[in-house]
Order: structure tokens, then sequence, then C-alpha cells
């Protein structure tokens, strides 16, 4: 890992590197802060933020970003902080939600029992903040946190390192007690019942709402008919379909894309290339079939779980498109019918796709070409 500044000679070669080597400008960031996290806001009710991987990755890079924003969110808590996350490492979030504990805010955290042994985790009970596992064989996969009541923050990032500065991940911060309820019934079901999986109750959260007048669904696994909200969503689709899918293997959702393709939909997708190739992975189905589907072009990990539909329908949040995730684990997602926050998401495939098709090349030949550069 690079963890030292470039030296003018360095600087200079770069741009010849680049040439040489077949790096894409766009794939290339070599300051010392990083770019400015990707606000929402237009609908007042949301904020979007996407986290900003940088190639080759260097120590002094990993502060800042998303990371600042879910301090901030922290921080802003009056009453109460719940927070349900399958990965927790960031000492820094450690760190403010023991503020919040401080100034009489109650703290409370749901985790993934194989994650339970962290710095992070540890840090929290030494300070006195409740923990709970799951100790179940599915995953506690969720990544969210519900705030005072009346916000909540999700998505697909876990509150570690590499999720933050080398992984493609989206957080959404939405303002809206409707939803905050629906989270806080299931956040009390796992850390006061300690009732994870199907031991949990289908019937007591608000599937459909309206926010601001916008359209909102809200699924958890594996208790709600999450397959059936999303192939749902995808037949919906007149004019294009993009996805981002760390793991996508659920085949009744390759059929979906599928039938939609056959009926003249445009579907463009890319997978994290660490599991396009298993034998259970849709990749090597779609792309038969002709849709244009890559693997993604980041060197660590492109954790997005999305879906934009026509330009106006997302679906996000900790849910991968696979049978492990509609019936083993612990998850959650959101489908919102809002072209606002549609222009954002597709910003992001459209820069996740234009990263498979030039992605970086591989990280010894970057460190063996920016060494002989020093």
């Amino acid at each position: 890992m690079l963890s030292r500044p470039l030296s003018p000679a360095g600087l200079v070669v770069l741009p010849i590197l680049a040439a040489v080597l077949g790096i894409a400008p766009q794939c290339m960031s070599w300051g010392g802060a990083l770019p400015p996290v990707a606000p929402s806001g237009e609908g007042g009710w949301y904020e979007v933020f996407f986290t900003a991987p940088r190639f080759p990755d260097a120590l002094e890079f990993h502060q800042g970003g998303v990371v600042d924003v879910l301090i901030a969110a922290i921080e802003g808590a009056q009453r109460t902080l719940d927070v349900a996350v399958y990965d927790i490492d960031l000492m820094p979030v450690a760190e403010a939600l023991l503020r919040a504990r401080d100034r009489g805010v109650r703290v409370r955290v749901v985790t993934e029992t194989d994650n339970a042994d962290t710095k992070a985790i540890a840090r929290l009970r030494a300070g006195g903040i409740p923990v709970v596992t799951d100790e179940q064989e599915g995953y506690m996969h969720n990544k969210f946190m519900v705030i005072d009541g009346e916000r909540v923050w999700t998505g697909s990032m876990n509150f570690t390192d590499n999720d933050v500065y080398q992984n493609d991940n989206n957080a959404v911060l939405l303002r809206s007690p409707e939803l905050a309820r629906n989270y806080a019934v299931k956040f009390a079901a796992m850390f006061e019942r300690r009732a994870f999986g199907p031991a949990r109750s289908p019937s007591d959260t608000t599937p459909r709402l309206a926010v601001h007048g916008i359209p909102v669904e809200n699924y958890f696994a594996p208790e709600d008919p999450t397959l059936e909200a999303i192939v749902r969503a995808i037949r919906g689709a007149r004019e294009r379909i993009a996805f981002l899918a760390f793991a996508f293997t659920h085949p009744r959702i390759g059929d979906a894309l599928l039938e939609r393709a056959r009926a003249g939909v445009e579907i463009r997708g890319v997978f994290e290339s660490s599991g396009a190739e298993s034998p259970v992975s849709q990749f090597s189905r779609l792309r038969q079939a002709g849709i244009d589907v890559w693997k993604d072009g980041n060197p660590y990990n492109m954790h997005h779980k999305v879906f934009v539909i026509d330009r106006r329908v997302v679906i996000f949040g900790s849910y991968n498109f696979s049978r492990r995730a509609e019936r083993n684990n612990d998850e959650n997602f959101l489908i919102v019918e809002d072209p606002a926050m549609a222009a954002l998401f597709e910003a992001e495939f459209a820069r996740v796709y234009e990263q498979a098709l030039n992605p970086p090349r591989s990280r010894e030949w970057l460190d063996m070409a920016l060494a002989w550069a020093w």
C-alpha cells in the first residue's frame, strides 16, 4: 500500500504511465483530499452519498468523505441512536457513539456475531454501550441506524475502513418518522427480543407509504416478500434498467431481466468481479443472452446492491440479489419512485460502468511503475 506523497518527478511521469498502462484518466485520483461526497437533498427529505475509492490506495487517503457525514448524523442525535450494522471497525464512529452516550443519548447496537471482535466493538462495550449479536446461521447483514425516531441511515456501506475508502458503496440519510418507525420496530425485535431471521413477524411494519408525496416501499428479509417486490419492480420497466450487484445469484431475478430484455427494455449491469464467474452467478447467463453486463473495475470490491428502473425507480439497501438474502439473512431495502433520487444513482452507475469498461491495471503493475517513478 502506498503511503507517501509523490515526488515532483513522479508527478511528471504519471501522465506517461497512464498512457503506457492504459489507465483511464477518470480512474486516477492522486490529490491529498478525497473528492467531494456526492449529495442529494433536492427533495428535502433525503441525502444520498457515495464512497470515492482511489487507486492505488494510500493510508493518508483514509480520512473524511462519507465518514464525516456519518459522524455528523450521529452527533445530531438528541434522544436515541439504534445501530444495526453487519460490521463496525471505524474507531472514529465508535468514539462518536460514545460521545452521544455521554451527552445523554440512549445508544444501542446490534451486529453480526462473526464481526463482534473488532476493536471498535470492544471500545463500545468497554464504554458501556450495549451490543447484541445475532447468534444465528444467517448473517445480521443490515447497515442501518435510526436517529431520534425521525431519521434513518441505510444503504450498502458497513461502518468499516475498507467499505468507506476502498469499496464502492452508497449511503442514504432519510428524514421520515414513518420509515424510522419501520426500522425501529425491526431493531427492537433484534435487540430486545433477540428475534432474528424467521423469528420476526412480517406484519409489524408498513411496507408501502408515501413520503412527501413520493411512493416508497420498505422491505425486511427474510420475513417480507422481498423477492416478489424486486421482481415486480423489474417487470414494471418499460425503457431501461441499470443495476450494480455485489452478489447476483437469484435465478428468478435473472428470469425477470431476461423477460424485460425480450420485451425490448435496454439493460445494463455491473457485477462485482470476484464472484461473477461462480456457477450460481447470473453474469454468464445474462451475457450469453446478449445483455450488456460487465465485471467491475475496482481492484477492491464493488459493493452496491442497486437497481435503477426507467430513470425514476431506485432499489437500494443491504440486500444482495441472492437466495441467502431472501431466506437466511437479516436484510432491508427500499424501493423509491423519485426521478431526482434515480438521477443520483444513475450518475453513480455511469461512473462504475465506465470504470468496468476501462479498469485500472493490477495493483502490482501500478506499484512497480510508481516505484520506478520515484
